[in-house]
C-alpha cells in the first residue's frame, strides 16, 4: 500500500516551517489552512474477496462521489461532477452478466440504489470517435447525499479485521470529504483511492502522520501552492516534498505540467433555478454572471466553447427532437447553440415506473452574448433548458419530489497537437463528460454560486393523491383500471361482430338477387 498526501494552500495563506516538521518515524502537521488530497494505492490481492470477483470482472472501474455542498476548488483540483455517485464500468471482453457489481456498489454505498447490473440498468455513453476508446462503456448515477454507509463499511469489513486505530480514523474522515474517487483497470492491477477536502478544519490541520510498518509501503507528502506558468495550457507548483520514514527533513522542489482541468476567478460563477410553478413541463434556467462570460485565459490560437452537462434522473428528462432542433428562432430565445450529446433514457412517454435504467446525461452547447447583447443585457446572462416530469406513481399529498443536481459548466479550449495531459501527477479522467471530447481538451470551470449550500434542486411533482379510506386508493384504481378496459376491448368487439353481421346478409341479398336475373 502507498499513501500519497497533498496540501495546497491558497495563495493568500501564510506557511511557517515550523507548521510541517519531519522525522524518521513521523510528519507533525500543526494548525495548517490548506486544500488536502489524500491518495491510496492497493494492489488487487491486498482487498476483500467480493472487491476482488468484481474486479476481476472489470477491464476498467470509475467511481465519482461528489457531495452536494457547494466548495470554492483549487488548482490543479479545479475539475467537477454533479453531486452524487457515478461509476463508470467495461467489462472484460466476453464476460457474462455482472449482477455482483450492483450488489457491491449498494454494499458500499446505500442499499436503495437503483441497481441491477450494468446491462439493465446503467446506459451506455455515446462514444463519438475510437480515439476516445478509454470512455468507459457503461455509465450510471445515483443521488448520494453522505458517504455514511462507505465508512460504516470500510470501519466494519477492513479495519475490524486488523483492529487498527488509524484505520478507523482515516475511515471516519471520509464523512467530511468534499469528493471521492475510487480507480482500477485491468493493466496495472491496482486500486487507488482518492479523497478530497476543500477545506481545512476549523483551526487548520493539525496531525501526526506516522511511517507505515516495515513492508507495508510508503507515505509521501508535499506542502505545494501554485505559481504564475509560463504557458496558459500549464499549472506551476511549488513547495516542499518529503517521505515519512525515509527523509529527515522535508526538501523544495518547483515543478509545471500542461494539464486538462484549469480553474477560473472566484466571480466566474453560475447558478441554477427552476421557475415557479414548475408543474410537469419544469424549465432549467442557468444564471451566469459577465464575469463567467469571459473568454478563458487560453492560448491565443485555442478555440473556445462554453458548455453544460446535465445529469437527469429517471424522473425527469429533456426532449431530444425539441433540443436538438437546427430552429435559431427557438435556439437564442433559450441562449442555445446546439445539442452536443445525448445518452440513457428519453422516450418522451414512459412513466417513471417503467424505466429500467437510471436516467440520462446531456451536454449542451451554450450561446454567448456578441458585443451588442452584452452592452444591453442587465444582470446576468440566462440560459434556459426545457424539460419534462415522467409521471410518477400517486401518493397521499398529492405531491412526489424530483431531485435535479446541478450541471457542470465549463469552457472547453482546443490545445496544440502534441501536448502531454498524462504528465500532470493530479490528471482527473473518467468524469462522464470529458470523454466527449477530444484527448487534449482543456477544459477551465465555472464555479457555482455560494448563494446556495446544496448544489441539488428539489422539485414539488403534481401527481395523483390517494386518500387513506376513500375512493382513490391503489387496489381500487388497478380494479378500475382492469374493469374500464375489459369493456372497452367487449364493445369494440361487439361494433366488429355488428359491421361483419352486416357486411354478410348484405353480400348474401346481393348473390340471391343476381341469380334470379341470371334465370329470367
Amino acid at each position: 500500500m502507498r499513501r500519497r498526501i497533498t496540501f495546497v494552500q491558497p495563495p493568500d495563506s501564510p506557511f511557517d516551517l515550523d507548521q510541517a516538521v519531519l522525522s524518521r518515524k513521523e510528519l507533525s502537521v500543526r494548525q495548517l489552512v490548506a486544500a488536502r488530497e489524500e491518495r491510496v494505492t492497493l494492489g488487487i490481492e491486498e482487498v476483500s474477496d467480493e472487491i476482488q470477483d468484481v474486479l476481476k470482472q472489470s477491464h476498467q472501474l470509475h467511481v465519482r462521489w461528489a457531495s452536494e455542498r457547494s466548495v470554492d476548488t483549487l488548482a490543479p483540483f479545479s475539475s467537477r461532477v454533479a453531486a452524487g455517485l457515478h461509476v463508470l464500468f467495461t467489462p472484460r471482453e466476453g464476460g457474462s452478466e455482472t449482477p455482483s457489481l450492483c450488489a457491491l456498489l449498494k454494499d458500499v454505498f446505500d442499499d436503495g440504489l437503483k441497481c441491477s447490473s450494468p446491462e439493465t440498468s446503467f446506459i451506455t455513453p455515446p462514444i463519438l470517435s475510437t480515439r476516445f476508446a478509454s470512455t468507459a462503456a457503461y455509465q450510471y448515477h445515483a443521488l448520494l447525499p453522505s458517504l455514511d454507509t462507505l465508512v460504516s463499511y470500510i470501519q466494519n469489513k477492513v479495519c475490524a479485521a486488523s483492529g487498527s486505530e488509524e484505520c478507523l480514523r482515516h475511515a471516519a474522515s471520509l464523512a467530511s470529504a468534499d469528493s471521492l474517487d475510487i480507480n482500477y483497470d485491468s493493466i496495472s492491477h491496482a486500486l487507488t483511492l482518492t479523497g478530497y477536502w476543500a477545506r481545512s478544519p476549523s483551526g487548520g490541520w493539525t496531525e501526526k502522520i506516522q511511517k507505515q510498518a516495515a513492508g507495508a509501503g510508503q507515505v509521501e507528502v508535499g506542502f505545494l501552492g501554485t505559481e504564475k506558468a509560463l504557458e496558459p495550457e500549464e499549472i506551476k507548483m511549488g513547495g516542499l516534498l518529503g517521505v515519512v520514514g525515509s527523509d529527515d527533513q522535508l526538501k523544495p522542489t518547483l515543478f509545471s505540467f500542461p494539464s486538462r482541468h484549469h480553474s477560473l476567478p472566484s466571480e466566474a460563477t453560475y447558478s441554477v433555478s427552476f421557475p415557479a410553478p414548475t408543474g410537469l413541463h419544469p424549465t432549467m434556467t442557468i444564471s451566469i454572471p459577465r464575469s463567467g462570460l469571459e473568454p478563458p485565459p487560453a492560448p491565443a490560437d485555442a478555440t473556445c466553447a462554453l458548455h453544460t452537462y446535465l445529469t437527469l434522473s429517471s424522473t425527469i428528462f429533456g426532449d431530444k427532437y425539441q433540443l436538438a432542433t437546427t430552429d435559431r428562432l427557438f435556439l437564442d430565445s433559450h441562449h442555445l447553440k446546439t445539442l452536443r450529446a445525448v445518452a440513457g433514457e428519453t422516450d418522451l412517454e414512459a412513466p417513471d415506473w417503467s424505466v429500467a435504467r437510471w436516467g440520462s446525461n446531456w451536454l449542451l452547447e451554450l450561446a454567448t452574448p456578441d458585443q451588442d447583447q452584452a452592452d444591453q443585457t442587465q444582470g446576468d446572462w440566462n440560459v434556459t433548458i426545457p424539460l419534462h416530469l415522467r409521471y410518477l406513481p400517486p401518493s397521499e399529498s398529492g405531491y412526489r419530489t424530483a431531485a435535479v443536481p446541478w450541471p457542470v459548466v465549463f469552457w472547453a479550449c482546443t490545445t496544440e497537437e502534441g501536448t502531454k495531459m498524462g504528465t500532470n501527477p493530479f490528471d482527473r479522467v473518467n468524469l462522464g463528460w470529458d470523454g466527449l471530447f477530444g484527448p487534449r481538451t482543456m477544459f477551465y470551470q465555472l464555479n457555482p454560486s455560494h448563494k446556495q449550500e446544496r448544489l441539488v434542486e428539489d422539485l414539488d411533482v403534481p401527481v395523483l393523491q390517494l386518500k387513506e379510506d376513500g375512493f382513490f386508493q391503489g387496489k381500487t384504481i388497478e380494479l378500475g383500471t382492469v374493469v374500464i378496459v375489459t369493456l372497452g376491448l367487449l364493445w369494440v368487439l361487439w361494433k366488429l361482430g355488428l359491421v361483419v353481421r352486416s357486411s354478410g346478409t348484405g353480400s348474401q341479398g346481393r348473390s340471391r338477387a343476381d341469380r334470379q336475373k341470371k334465370a329470367q
